[in-house]
């Protein structure tokens, strides 16, 4: 079921919000949009609260990534908006959950960051799954550089959880961490 209005005026139809579009876009992938408007947000939300946990802990570096992380997903967000309204969707922002405050460790934080990079990763996948099927190639070429840029920060994640799993709760080694991260001189090594 495609999202449109069937008021055409000069033979341009309208979507939800009224705005004209050049192709109607289906109501599924609509509402999956929406949802993942709504992780996006979730995720920025959840890299605050962890930002605030480091700077408590006196760790700048970790505060400062966690920090620009959030305002990165908050980007995301706004874009996958901005997509929405050029396709003359409505956006109906959906009440997003506190985020978790209080963790064991660093290594239990970002596990569960990298989970949450993973599941945004499966989320984009999925739409781009049903764009496919609904053969609405301007969703595919919009997800693509989202796609590439998802698998990156992905994968900066695992990097990051394999350098603090190996530190196994070295103080030392956690504050070398953290300097790094202060330096931006966190990310994955590359063979080529």
């Amino acid at each position: 079921m495609t999202t449109q209005i069937s008021n055409e005026t000069y033979g341009v139809i309208t979507g939800p919000s009224g705005r004209a579009m050049a192709q109607a876009m289906e109501s599924s992938l609509s509402l999956a949009f929406q949802d993942h408007l709504t992780m996006e947000r979730f995720a920025s939300a959840s890299y605050f609260a962890n930002s605030i946990w480091f700077a408590e802990r006196e760790l700048r570096g970790f505060s400062e990534f966690y920090r620009q992380e959030s305002i990165n997903e908050q980007s995301h967000a706004s874009q996958f908006a901005d997509y929405l309204i050029t396709r003359g969707q409505n956006i109906s922002l959906q009440e997003i959950k506190s985020p978790k405050q209080n963790w064991v460790s660093i290594e239990e934080l970002i596990a569960h960051s990298f989970q949450m990079e993973r599941d945004v990763t499966t989320s984009l996948h999925q739409l781009y799954a049903l764009a496919e099927r609904s053969s609405d190639i301007r969703t595919t070429v919009f997800l693509d550089p989202t796609i590439e840029s998802q698998l990156a920060s992905e994968d900066e994640f695992a990097y990051l959880l394999g350098r603090v799993k190996f530190a196994n709760n070295s103080r030392s080694s956690l504050l070398i961490i953290d300097g790094e991260l202060s330096d931006g001189k966190i990310t994955p090594r590359k063979t080529n």
